[in-house]
């Protein structure tokens, strides 16, 4: 019984994985200039409500929720990827693989993070200096 639950949590790991990277592909799609407009306008559609925070269907909503993140979105790249050329496909496929394998680079990182504190240290310094009465919902 753990080893049918472990096979079919690698199983589902894997899917997701793909999917992942099939959404890379179909934004690929839509932004190389070879595809035709349908296509690329179907593309970015499916692309940006894959990335999008906002569902069809909330979330909140019992097994609804998660239809469109099951079916809508494998479904609608799946169509994406049979519309388009193979030719297109592949140059994307290729293009992102080289931009999943990218290094990250850990000192711009870096730097991005020190100048958010520096700022959060800025604000925090700031209003450790403001008295407390000078904010409107502390006054009577």
């Amino acid at each position: 019984m753990t080893f049918l639950i472990s096979t079919m949590y690698q199983r589902i790991k894997q899917w997701a994985k793909s999917l992942k990277k099939d959404i890379l592909v179909v934004w690929l799609i839509a932004k190389d200039k070879r595809t035709p407009n349908f296509i690329k306008l179907l593309a970015l559609i499916i692309a940006a409500y894959a990335l999008s925070p906002i569902d069809l269907i909330p979330d909140f909503i019992p097994i609804l929720g998660y239809l469109d993140d099951i079916i809508f979105v494998p479904l609608g790249l799946l169509l994406v990827i049979k519309l388009t050329p193979q030719n297109i496909i592949d140059d994307c496929r290729v293009l992102a693989a080289t931009l999943v394998e990218r290094p990250v680079n850990r000192w711009a990182a870096g730097i991005i993070i020190l100048i958010w504190l520096v700022f959060l240290g800025y604000l925090a310094l700031y209003f450790m200096n403001y008295p407390l009465s000078m904010l409107p919902i502390f006054k009577e």
